[in-house]
């Protein structure tokens, strides 16, 4: 493990952030990815002081040439690459009629085509050498969406059936290189103090909240054992999965009346805040965010679920478990309908 080059996208604040000191705890190679300097800095500092060793690098998902170029500059530094961690992403938090085509496109060019450009670079440099593994860092929003985060919830939906195209053509080829999703349930990162947002009130996930730390020890676990599709961090990604496939109607409506109210605070935001769409907000102030946003106090340190997921024999009836936690929601929402 102490000799495996990694790489993550994001990597300068909330889950990317996490992800790459716990890798620099086991003393890997990381090489890290995203835009902001301050955050990047940062993140070196994390996984050098973990014991790993680090190397940052500036390059905006987006671009193709930058993330290629991105690729080839860490494994000159460090050698062949491992583990490639795709987390990068941004949003902007409004109604679908609030949002512009400009903006609407720039969420999907990071949040998904993000992913497509980093899992393009890693499989140019792993499919040559027949070993590798790519972690997509997912959503349970990229199963079952909500209201006013349309870009988002798009581009996660993307992730998935991309993903699994590929991992068919990878089984195809016999590929060594192997490909899973983590799919998350709400986390307390710094996004949502920098998001693009029209909403009145300041923007927050979707209680209950996991700390980013949570997400990084289902990520690390993923590249480990990466012979599962999917991995579901979270109790509530598990209900709220299998609720919807169970009765998508149902959360249609739930979701209708609450989410508008359940992605907002009781404060509100001054109009012209800056937000991240377009630049890192580090790069504005200068500032060093960290892997945690705003919401320490009301975010959890544990997840049983998570720890059922790592444990082959026992999260071989997660998904009955899940199922009956799906039913007993489902049957909640038609209750209240």
């Amino acid at each position: 493990m102490e000799n495996q080059t990694v790489v993550v996208t994001g990597a300068s604040a909330g889950i990317g952030r996490a992800t790459a000191r716990l890798f620099g705890e086991r003393g890997a190679r990381v090489g890290l990815i995203a835009r902001g300097e301050a955050g990047l800095d940062g993140a070196v500092r994390d996984v050098e002081e973990a014991g790993g060793k680090a190397l940052a690098v500036t390059a905006d998902v987006a671009d193709y040439a930058q993330v290629t170029a991105a690729a080839r500059r860490i494994e000159e530094h460090f050698g062949p690459i491992d583990v490639w961690v795709n987390v990068a992403f941004t949003s902007v938090f409004a109604p679908f009629a609030d949002i512009s085509a400009e903006e609407f496109r720039r969420v999907t060019e990071v949040s998904y085509l993000g992913f497509v450009h980093g899992t393009m670079a890693a499989l140019t440099l792993m499919r040559p050498r027949g070993r590798g593994t790519i972690v997509q860092v997912g959503s349970a929003l990229g199963e079952r969406s909500i209201p006013l985060q349309s870009a988002y919830c798009g581009a996660k939906h993307a992730i998935n059936g991309f993903t699994s195209s590929l991992r068919c053509e990878l089984l195809h080829e016999n590929s060594g290189v192997r490909v899973t999703v983590v799919q998350m349930p709400a986390v307390n990162t710094p996004q949502f103090s920098w998001v693009r947002s029209r909403l009145p009130k300041h923007p927050q996930p979707v209680p209950p909240i996991y700390q980013p730390e949570i997400a990084a020890r289902g990520v690390v676990f993923a590249a480990d054992h990466p012979h599962r599709r999917q991995y579901w961090v979270g109790g509530t990604t598990a209900a709220t999965i299998v609720a919807n496939r169970l009765a998508p109607a149902l959360l249609d409506r739930y979701l209708a009346r609450t989410a508008y109210r359940s992605q907002q605070t009781a404060q509100p935001v001054a109009s012209g805040r800056p937000d991240n769409l377009l630049q890192p907000i580090d790069g504005i102030h200068g500032h060093d965010h960290g892997p945690r946003g705003v919401f320490n106090a009301r975010s959890h340190h544990r997840s049983p679920q998570l720890w059922m997921s790592q444990h082959a024999r026992l999260s071989a009836g997660l998904p009955a478990g899940a199922a009956v936690i799906g039913a007993f929601l489902a049957g909640r929402l038609g209750h209240r309908q």
